[in-house]
């Protein structure tokens, strides 16, 4: 067997689940990103299930950042007997504890002593790496290994995984994607592509499409947000914890600032003004508020005009007319509030697909109001319940969906803000491939449905040769 090489123990059947060993030696290696498999890719049982693959010789495992399809089966790697270093970017050493936490409480147990004594076992190997800088994993005669994390726009301490490797005299480098972020994100820097790499093992979520311009998501949101209130309704935002929330909590906060340095009011019910600076903005998601206390903290990680902002003495996560709701008793009367007033909202809400969470309590409350409307900003997939709402978007007649168990009818308004992709489109994904000093040599193709793999796979390979450049794309 010829090394450097690589096994895959998931991210290949779809998008979920990556996991990716990189072998230096027969029994010397290193594992990039430990994920689970969810919705429909996963196995019944998967979030208990067993590793599967032998650790023995790993010497590291590398988080790319802190999704649970990408750390989801860290329980399982250490009740394997993995006990080496886990390997991040600082920001990422913050918020790992935290999605690994509420994972272990759903999933295995929420008994206190038990939650406290696992995440205190997994902050002790947690190692955080600084950006842009060499650290050595593997340094034997003839064998020598050291990786560099490079900023990946997904979200906040997202990486790409620079591993450069010395056998003998030979030097190899390996790039792992991780997931890359789409262009124009409010709040991230944006993706640079590797310098080199002879082998990239690459994403490809969104490999057979371009993403529309972001530019209108925000004059939609703003109409939305007139729409409520004139109608006296709520906006509900099933909202996804990391990432997601708080780029729209930028957003939202950037709305209301201009709202109010212009003194512009929204239209009532009979063309009476209704003042925006009395409009709440709900979190009710234990977890994305903390995550958001997080990226408040790490806000040198954030690209400079999120940072002007702050400069200003704006505070575009922790504005005066966000509410953050803690307790399930208080999350309750939020609920019996929105639904017996008439006072406009805007509320984010876990978890982002409605399968469970807080959301499914107000979308119970207010799906059969038509005062109310549901926003999405974040792909459903197949089979959830947020998929057969949004479906009903534009739809005639009567339209039912099961919550709980029961049926409720959709009478809500329903819409879709496009433009709030958190993975780069196809010419992203080539731009990273082919845009740095030396273009990849050997790309592999991981993270996307057979579709999205076969079109990045044509698109890299016509790129490539209309610029002259060897290229050997491969799906594992």
């Amino acid at each position: 067997m010829e090394f450097p090489s690589l096994s895959h123990h998931g991210g290949t059947r779809g998008v979920t689940g990556s996991c990716h060993q990189l072998h230096l030696g027969p029994s010397t290696s290193l594992l990039v990103d430990c994920g689970l498999e969810q919705g429909a890719e996963a196995a019944p049982g998967a979030e208990t299930a067993s590793l599967g693959f032998d650790v023995q010789g790993i010497e590291a495992l590398i988080i790319t950042h802190v999704h649970l399809d990408h750390v989801g089966r860290i329980p399982a790697l250490l009740a394997a007997g993995f006990r080496g270093p886990i390997l991040c970017s600082e920001p990422s050493a913050r918020l790992l504890p935290l999605v690994l936490e509420d994972a272990y409480k759903l999933s295995i147990s929420s008994e206190p002593a038990q939650v406290a004594r696992y995440i205190d076992f997994i902050r002790e190997l947690i190692v955080p790496l600084p950006f842009e800088q060499w650290h050595t994993v593997v340094d034997r005669p003839g064998l020598g290994c050291r990786i560099r994390l490079q900023r990946a726009g997904h979200l906040l301490g997202s990486a790409y995984v620079e591993c450069d490797m010395q056998h003998g005299q030979a030097n190899t480098r390996y790039v792992f994607s991780g997931d890359l972020g789409a262009c124009g994100n409010p709040l991230l820097r944006p993706v640079q592509p590797p310098e080199r790499a002879d082998g990239l093992v690459l994403e490809s979520t969104y490999g057979d499409r371009l993403h529309a311009h972001a530019g209108d998501r925000r004059q939609r949101l703003e109409d939305a947000i007139d729409r409520a209130l004139a109608d006296k309704g709520t906006i509900l935002i099933p909202a996804f914890s990391l990432g997601r929330t708080q780029e729209l909590l930028y957003e939202l906060e950037d709305i209301l600032h201009r709202k109010a340095l212009l003194g512009i009011a929204g239209p009532g019910p009979h063309g009476d003004p209704v003042d925006w600076s009395q409009l709440p903005i709900i979190l009710d998601s234990p977890l994305a508020q903390r995550i958001t206390s997080v990226y408040r903290d790490l806000h040198e990680y954030w690209n400079e005009e999120a940072k002007a902002r702050l400069a200003e003495g704006r505070d575009p996560l922790g504005f005066s007319q966000l509410i953050s709701v803690d307790t399930h008793a208080r999350h309750q009367q939020v609920v019996n509030y929105l639904k017996s007033t008439g006072r406009p909202a805007i509320v984010i809400a876990g978890n982002g697909m409605c399968s469970g969470g807080r959301i499914v309590n107000y979308l119970k409350a207010m799906l059969g109001d038509a005062r109310h409307e549901v926003m999405f900003v974040g792909y459903q997939a197949k089979g959830t319940p947020g998929a057969v709402i949004q479906a009903s978007e534009g739809a005639e007649g009567f339209v039912q969906i099961d919550l709980d168990g029961g049926m409720y009818e959709i009478k809500a308004k329903v819409m879709t803000l496009s433009g709030y992709s958190g993975h780069a489109d196809q010419e992203g994904l080539m731009q990273f491939a082919l845009g740095g000093q030396v273009p990849s040599g050997k790309v592999l193709l991981v993270h996307g449905d057979k579709g999205a793999k076969a079109a990045l796979q044509k698109a890299l390979m016509q790129r490539a040769e209309h610029a002259g450049v060897a290229l050997e794309v491969s799906i594992p």
